[in-house]
């Protein structure tokens, strides 16, 4: 009764260690082209050029993989009754108090904004990136466009980049989520006290 359950299959930790690797990379590479003082950070990529020519690879294989980690999460993320009731008490989610919170499934609320705020700042920054990408479709383009594309670019770029350290932070806060992405596993004492709903749904079989 005290077995492990599975949290994460292989194929889904992979999905999420792809896109983990390829943000990281057009994170560094975008900075490198955002600003002056950030330029050294090319160095990493061979020099300007190549930055230049990377970043944009980088970023459409980030959105992809993120795509398909989002199409396979999606439906564990709709945004229910209690998730309103769970921010309705974020001063005892920041005390730690878990006890007095709702019942959570598999995400609670503030994952599940999370989410969301992901895969928004990731469609604007691909529809932004191929309006300013040089090479191939910035012609199409008058200059006006192009500038407010940049624009909205630099913006949900900055929005990911602290969206992404909250999500770390979290996962490093919250003891054992790490190691669910790790290993795939977390123990039963670790579901009851986060995740006390989806532990009944894998107990009762209905986990998909």
């Amino acid at each position: 009764m005290n077995k492990d359950i599975q949290r994460y299959t292989a194929s889904e930790r992979s999905n999420h260690w792809a896109v983990a690797i390829l943000f990281v990379l057009a994170a560094l590479s975008g900075l490198a082209l955002f600003h002056p003082a950030l330029f050294w950070l090319s160095h990493l990529f061979g020099g300007g050029p190549w930055t230049r020519i990377l970043h944009p690879f980088l970023g459409l294989g980030m959105f992809l993989f993120f795509l398909w980690l989002a199409m396979r999460f999606a439906h564990h993320n709709w945004i229910e009754r209690r998730d309103l009731q769970w921010l309705k008490q974020w001063r005892d989610v920041v005390n730690n108090r878990e006890e007095k919170l709702p019942e959570v499934g598999r995400y609670n609320a503030g994952q599940k904004l999370l989410f969301w705020v992901l895969l928004l700042s990731m469609l604007v920054l691909l529809v932004t990136g191929f309006i300013i990408w040089r090479q191939y479709f910035s012609h199409l383009f008058g200059i006006d466009i192009i500038r407010l594309a940049a624009l909205l670019h630099a913006f949900a770029a900055w929005v990911l980049i602290c969206s992404i350290i909250v999500h770390i932070y979290a996962g490093f806060w919250v003891k054992g989520s790490m190691g669910a992405m790790l290993s795939g596993w977390v123990s039963r004492g670790w579901a009851r006290k986060h995740h006390g709903g989806w532990l009944k749904d894998v107990s009762k079989g209905r986990e998909p």
